[in-house]
């Protein structure tokens, strides 16, 4: 992780009252192949930009954070949810929502993984499904 101050090459650009600092992440990243089970590795290099000045320290901890819900919350809805799969175009966010409301109440009732909650949810019928929400 490099941060930047960039105040001298965006000086008399527009940008120059807009970012604060450049960060550079440069990371490896190890992906396996499903079907031989071996690791493929690779460089990275990813950029940031913020509007308020930034130590390195700080902004190791942003990305982290962020790389944190991303491999989670989001991680485990597309894989539960199939929001990736998702073909609707019109108002998606308002599905978005409905996703989320359906994976947090299936998080906080979890009886074993949330693929299975899932499916014994659909399978019970609407009854169960109130009972989740408990508001029958």
């Amino acid at each position: 992780m490099t941060v930047f101050d960039p105040a001298k090459k965006l000086a008399y650009t527009d940008w120059h009252s807009h970012v604060a600092a450049i960060i550079r992440v440069q990371r490896e990243v190890f992906t396996r192949n499903s079907k031989t089970g071996l690791l493929h590795h690779s460089a990275e290099t990813a950029f940031y930009v913020t509007n308020v000045p930034i130590t390195a320290p700080r902004a190791a901890a942003a990305v982290r954070g962020h790389w944190r819900i991303e491999t989670t919350s989001h991680y485990s809805r597309d894989v539960t949810m199939g929001e990736d799969r998702s073909r609707i175009r019109n108002n998606p966010g308002v599905f978005a929502r409905l996703r989320s409301f359906a994976f947090n109440i299936l998080k906080a009732n979890r009886t074993s993984t949330v693929t299975q909650d899932r499916y014994r949810a659909a399978l019970a019928g609407i009854d169960n499904l109130l009972n989740l929400l408990m508001i029958s």
